[in-house]
């Protein structure tokens, strides 16, 4: 009787898919603190635009932290938030099976603080045109937000550095844009 294999290790092993990436629900952000923080408190959850609705949620909380903080406290806000924010990100893109996920809008919500806290004071339009230009940055990716993006990828904390540090170079992009616009035109 002929074998097909001379070894079991000859053998063709069953390959298996692997797991599907795992759409956030509010019953996934409960689960666990860090999911909470990255979604940016559910403002991530929505299938149109989390980015942009997470940016949103970012800037209204921004002008709710004004109410009640200094300058320098929203600063160390916002410090705590980005190390925070690495951890948060890092178990919640673990935990979807993706490495940078979409839904995942706490990089945003530091983004755009970092934008209004180092633009203000300014009046509802300047704080629109903050806003659209950190969006431009952050979702047209071009050079060296795109660099950004690409430098840090896969998951753990390299992952959770990667998901915030390109939003930082986007608010980075948007403080420089909004500093020659200054400059050259008022």
């Amino acid at each position: 009787m002929s074998r097909p294999f001379a070894t079991p290790a000859e053998a063709p092993r069953p390959t298996r898919k692997p797991p599907a990436p795992y759409r956030p629900s509010m019953r996934f952000m409960m689960t666990h603190p860090a999911h909470f923080i990255a979604l940016g408190q559910g403002s991530g959850l929505g299938r149109i635009a989390p980015g942009t609705v997470g940016s949103l949620w970012g800037w209204l909380t921004f002008l709710l932290l004004q109410l009640w903080f200094t300058p320098s406290q929203i600063g160390w806000i916002i410090a705590g938030s980005l190390i925070v924010g690495c951890w948060a990100c890092a178990v919640t893109a673990q935990h979807m099976r993706v490495a940078d996920p979409g839904h995942i809008v706490w990089d945003e919500v530091v983004g755009i603080w970092l934008v209004l806290w180092l633009c203000m004071p300014m009046g509802w339009w300047g704080q629109l045109c903050a806003f659209a230009l950190f969006r431009f940055f952050d979702a047209v990716k071009p050079q060296p937000v795109r660099w950004a993006d690409q430098l840090f990828k896969g998951f753990g904390w390299r992952g959770g550095i990667g998901i915030m540090f390109d939003d930082l170079i986007a608010a980075g992009c948007t403080l420089l844009t909004i500093a020659l616009w200054r400059h050259f035109f008022f």
